[in-house]
Order: structure tokens, then sequence, then C-alpha cells
């Protein structure tokens, strides 16, 4: 079992950017790919992006462009770098390890996630 904390959120103009951060408590981190979800006020949870042990990444198309997810296998550590923010990308923003990139179910309990707020 993973405990995930995940930090870096925060209030951001329009166009503006943000990093995200997820820390993982164990080396078994290594293994597993990632992914970062987010959940809207009233939405359904989704995946947009991920990123397997070995660094390939795929994105929704929601995001492909402005946002690069990234990993460090020693810090046991992954990033969600996010540009050219959108109103629409206000949500709380979760990691976790997905079962499968065509599904939002995932391998280990929910950390708090951290919110993003895009807004004038």
């Amino acid at each position: 079992q993973l405990q995930l904390v995940e930090s870096g959120g925060g209030l951001v103009q329009p166009g503006g950017s943000l990093r995200l951060s997820c820390a993982a408590s164990g080396s078994i981190f290594r293994i597993y790919a990632m992914g970062w979800y987010r959940q809207a006020p009233g939405k359904q949870r989704e995946l947009v992006a991920t990123i397997t042990s070995g660094g390939i990444t795929n994105y929704a198309d929601s995001v492909k462009g402005r946002f690069t997810i990234s990993r460090d296998n020693i810090k046991y550590e992954v990033y969600l770098q996010m540009n050219s923010l959108k109103p629409e990308d206000t949500a709380v923003y979760y990691c976790n390890a997905p079962v499968d990139i065509s599904t939002v179910q995932a391998i280990f309990s929910w950390g708090q996630g951290t919110q993003v707020t895009v807004s004038s």
C-alpha cells in the first residue's frame, strides 16, 4: 500500500501556471504507472495524465499540450506542470496509480488532493 500526499495547488489567473507534486510513501512507487486525476464540483473524477514506470506519458485531450507529467523514482514523487491554465481546469487534483488508463479506477487509497482554482 502507498500513501499519497498531493501539494502545490492554489489560486491562479487564466493563462497562468502551477506545478503540482505528489509524494509517495515507499519504494514500490517505482514499479507503478502513476496518474493525475481531477474532480470538479458536480462532475465525475477524470484521469488527465499518466506516466509509466519507464517514463512514457499519455494525456487527456483536454490538457494535451498544456500539462506535463513527470516523475522522480529516487524521491518517489510525481509532478504535474500545468501551463496556460483555463477556468475549466478548476478542480481538486489527485495522484494515484491507475488500474487502467481507460477508467478512473485506481489501485491505492486516495489522498486529500490539492485544490486548483483558475479565476480572474
